[in-house]
Protein backbone atom coordinates (compact mmCIF):
# COMPACT_ATOMS: atom_id res chain seq x y z
CA UNK A 1 0.00 0.00 0.00
CA UNK A 2 1.67 3.32 -0.85
CA UNK A 3 1.40 6.23 1.77
CA UNK A 4 1.53 9.56 2.63
CA UNK A 5 3.62 11.90 5.38
CA UNK A 6 1.41 12.88 7.67
CA UNK A 7 2.97 15.24 11.15
CA UNK A 8 6.05 13.12 10.98
CA UNK A 9 4.51 9.87 10.48
CA UNK A 10 3.36 7.79 7.77
CA UNK A 11 -0.40 6.25 6.77
CA UNK A 12 -1.53 4.28 3.63
CA UNK A 13 -5.03 6.20 2.81
CA UNK A 14 -7.46 3.53 0.78
CA UNK A 15 -8.32 5.50 -1.55
CA UNK A 16 -8.38 9.55 -2.87
CA UNK A 17 -11.74 11.45 -3.35
CA UNK A 18 -11.62 13.40 -5.94
CA UNK A 19 -13.97 16.72 -7.63
CA UNK A 20 -14.20 17.80 -10.61
CA UNK A 21 -15.41 21.21 -11.82
CA UNK A 22 -15.92 22.68 -8.75
CA UNK A 23 -13.86 26.35 -9.79
CA UNK A 24 -15.71 28.32 -12.11
CA UNK A 25 -12.69 29.56 -14.02
CA UNK A 26 -11.35 25.88 -14.56
CA UNK A 27 -14.57 24.77 -15.92
CA UNK A 28 -14.47 27.60 -18.51
CA UNK A 29 -11.16 27.18 -19.56
CA UNK A 30 -12.18 23.16 -20.88
CA UNK A 31 -15.18 24.39 -22.02
CA UNK A 32 -17.05 21.92 -20.02
CA UNK A 33 -20.67 22.23 -18.98
CA UNK A 34 -21.60 23.92 -15.59
CA UNK A 35 -22.61 20.56 -13.52
CA UNK A 36 -25.91 21.07 -11.29
CA UNK A 37 -24.06 19.00 -8.67
CA UNK A 38 -20.57 17.81 -7.23
CA UNK A 39 -18.78 15.76 -9.60
CA UNK A 40 -17.04 13.15 -7.96
CA UNK A 41 -14.68 10.36 -8.66
CA UNK A 42 -12.16 8.16 -7.12
CA UNK A 43 -8.08 7.26 -7.37
CA UNK A 44 -7.14 4.03 -5.73
CA UNK A 45 -4.08 4.06 -2.96
CA UNK A 46 -2.56 2.63 -5.75
CA UNK A 47 -2.51 5.92 -7.76
CA UNK A 48 -0.61 7.65 -4.94
CA UNK A 49 3.01 9.38 -5.29
CA UNK A 50 5.41 11.56 -4.11
CA UNK A 51 7.08 12.30 -7.32
CA UNK A 52 5.75 13.73 -10.69
CA UNK A 53 6.28 11.70 -13.64
CA UNK A 54 5.68 12.94 -17.25
CA UNK A 55 3.97 11.25 -19.59
CA UNK A 56 5.22 8.41 -22.46
CA UNK A 57 2.43 7.13 -24.22
CA UNK A 58 0.81 10.84 -24.41
CA UNK A 59 1.05 13.87 -22.45
CA UNK A 60 0.02 14.15 -18.51
CA UNK A 61 -1.49 17.62 -16.79
CA UNK A 62 -1.62 18.52 -13.88
CA UNK A 63 -4.18 19.99 -11.50
CA UNK A 64 -3.09 21.56 -8.45
CA UNK A 65 -5.41 21.21 -5.67
CA UNK A 66 -5.86 21.88 -1.78
CA UNK A 67 -6.06 18.28 -0.42
CA UNK A 68 -7.05 16.88 3.20
CA UNK A 69 -6.48 13.95 5.06
CA UNK A 70 -10.46 12.50 6.68
CA UNK A 71 -10.66 11.41 9.77
CA UNK A 72 -13.76 10.09 12.02
CA UNK A 73 -15.71 12.20 9.03
CA UNK A 74 -13.84 15.50 9.75
CA UNK A 75 -10.86 17.22 8.72
CA UNK A 76 -7.83 16.62 10.33
CA UNK A 77 -5.07 17.60 8.12
CA UNK A 78 -4.58 20.03 4.86
CA UNK A 79 -2.03 19.60 2.25
CA UNK A 80 -0.90 20.29 -1.43
CA UNK A 81 -1.99 17.50 -3.93
CA UNK A 82 -1.82 17.05 -7.64
CA UNK A 83 -4.29 15.49 -9.98
CA UNK A 84 -2.32 14.16 -12.63
CA UNK A 85 -4.31 13.79 -16.17
CA UNK A 86 -4.44 12.08 -19.48
CA UNK A 87 -6.32 14.59 -20.93
CA UNK A 88 -6.46 13.62 -24.83
CA UNK A 89 -7.41 10.29 -23.41
CA UNK A 90 -9.80 11.70 -20.82
CA UNK A 91 -11.57 13.47 -23.96
CA UNK A 92 -11.96 10.69 -25.94
CA UNK A 93 -13.77 8.92 -22.82
CA UNK A 94 -15.99 11.82 -22.12
CA UNK A 95 -17.08 11.52 -26.20
CA UNK A 96 -17.96 8.10 -25.68
CA UNK A 97 -19.83 8.26 -22.22
CA UNK A 98 -17.11 6.01 -20.83
CA UNK A 99 -15.55 6.27 -17.31
CA UNK A 100 -12.62 8.12 -16.43
CA UNK A 101 -10.38 5.99 -14.23
CA UNK A 102 -7.86 5.08 -17.80
CA UNK A 103 -7.34 8.18 -17.87
CA UNK A 104 -7.27 9.79 -13.84
CA UNK A 105 -6.86 6.72 -12.08
CA UNK A 106 -3.36 5.30 -13.40
CA UNK A 107 -0.17 4.65 -11.22
CA UNK A 108 1.58 7.67 -9.69
CA UNK A 109 -1.70 10.24 -10.56
CA UNK A 110 -2.13 11.28 -7.39
CA UNK A 111 0.93 13.35 -5.92
CA UNK A 112 0.86 14.61 -2.53
CA UNK A 113 3.37 17.51 -0.56
CA UNK A 114 3.79 16.28 3.46
CA UNK A 115 -0.01 16.90 5.14
CA UNK A 116 -0.17 19.06 8.39
CA UNK A 117 -2.66 19.59 10.89
CA UNK A 118 -5.18 21.93 10.43
CA UNK A 119 -5.55 24.10 13.18
CA UNK A 120 -7.54 27.26 11.84
CA UNK A 121 -10.72 27.33 9.21
CA UNK A 122 -10.63 25.53 6.53
CA UNK A 123 -11.94 29.12 5.50
CA UNK A 124 -8.95 30.57 5.64
CA UNK A 125 -6.87 28.61 3.41
CA UNK A 126 -5.64 28.95 -0.46
CA UNK A 127 -3.05 27.21 -2.55
CA UNK A 128 -0.60 28.12 -5.04
CA UNK A 129 1.45 26.36 -7.38
CA UNK A 130 4.32 28.12 -8.97
CA UNK A 131 6.12 25.77 -11.93
CA UNK A 132 10.04 27.09 -12.78
CA UNK A 133 8.85 29.73 -10.07
CA UNK A 134 6.24 31.37 -12.53
CA UNK A 135 2.95 31.86 -10.06
CA UNK A 136 0.14 29.09 -12.49
CA UNK A 137 -2.39 28.20 -9.90
CA UNK A 138 -4.09 29.89 -7.13
CA UNK A 139 -7.19 28.79 -5.62
CA UNK A 140 -8.58 29.76 -2.21
CA UNK A 141 -12.33 28.68 -0.27
CA UNK A 142 -14.05 32.13 -1.42
CA UNK A 143 -13.56 30.09 -5.24
CA UNK A 144 -14.52 26.71 -4.95
CA UNK A 145 -18.39 25.73 -6.11
CA UNK A 146 -18.86 23.38 -3.47
CA UNK A 147 -17.22 24.23 0.44
CA UNK A 148 -15.16 20.86 2.21
CA UNK A 149 -18.16 20.48 4.19
CA UNK A 150 -20.81 20.22 1.55
CA UNK A 151 -19.02 17.58 -0.28
CA UNK A 152 -17.84 15.57 2.93
CA UNK A 153 -22.00 15.33 3.56
CA UNK A 154 -22.44 14.45 -0.10
CA UNK A 155 -19.36 11.76 -0.47
CA UNK A 156 -21.08 10.10 2.61
CA UNK A 157 -24.45 9.94 1.36
CA UNK A 158 -23.37 6.91 -0.82
CA UNK A 159 -19.73 6.11 0.22
CA UNK A 160 -17.35 5.97 3.50
CA UNK A 161 -14.40 7.63 3.88
CA UNK A 162 -12.05 5.51 5.67
CA UNK A 163 -9.53 7.32 8.55
CA UNK A 164 -7.01 8.88 6.39
CA UNK A 165 -8.33 9.34 3.30
CA UNK A 166 -8.07 12.16 1.34
CA UNK A 167 -10.19 14.26 -0.22
CA UNK A 168 -8.69 16.39 -3.20
CA UNK A 169 -11.22 19.70 -3.51
CA UNK A 170 -11.11 20.11 -7.19
CA UNK A 171 -8.84 22.49 -9.92
CA UNK A 172 -9.40 25.96 -10.49
CA UNK A 173 -7.83 27.90 -14.03
CA UNK A 174 -4.33 27.42 -15.19
CA UNK A 175 -3.72 23.51 -15.87
CA UNK A 176 -1.21 22.04 -18.49
CA UNK A 177 0.82 19.61 -19.51
CA UNK A 178 3.55 17.76 -17.75
CA UNK A 179 7.32 18.55 -19.10
CA UNK A 180 10.08 16.38 -17.53
CA UNK A 181 12.36 18.57 -15.53
CA UNK A 182 9.95 21.28 -14.49
CA UNK A 183 10.27 22.56 -11.56
CA UNK A 184 7.00 22.47 -9.41
CA UNK A 185 6.20 24.45 -5.78
CA UNK A 186 3.33 23.70 -4.07
CA UNK A 187 2.31 25.84 -1.42
CA UNK A 188 -0.65 26.06 1.68
CA UNK A 189 -0.94 29.53 3.19
CA UNK A 190 -3.25 30.13 6.18
CA UNK A 191 -4.32 33.74 5.78
CA UNK A 192 -0.75 34.76 5.25
CA UNK A 193 0.84 32.39 7.19
CA UNK A 194 2.77 29.51 4.55
CA UNK A 195 1.99 25.96 6.47
CA UNK A 196 3.51 24.07 3.48
CA UNK A 197 5.95 24.53 0.62
CA UNK A 198 6.95 21.24 -1.32
CA UNK A 199 8.97 21.30 -4.36
CA UNK A 200 9.34 18.97 -7.07
CA UNK A 201 11.28 18.21 -10.14
CA UNK A 202 9.51 15.98 -12.82
CA UNK A 203 10.87 12.98 -13.87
Amino acid sequence: MNKIKLAGKTISPSKVVCIGRNYVEHIKELNNEMPDQAVIFVKPNSAISDCIVSGTDEPIHYEAEIAFVIEEGAITHVGVGLDLTKRGLQSRLKNKGLPWERAKGFDKSAVFSHFEPLVGSVQSLSMQLLINEQLIQHADYDLMIHKPSEIIDEVASFMRFENGDILMTGTPKGVGVVNKGDHFTGRIYQDKTLLIEQQWTVL
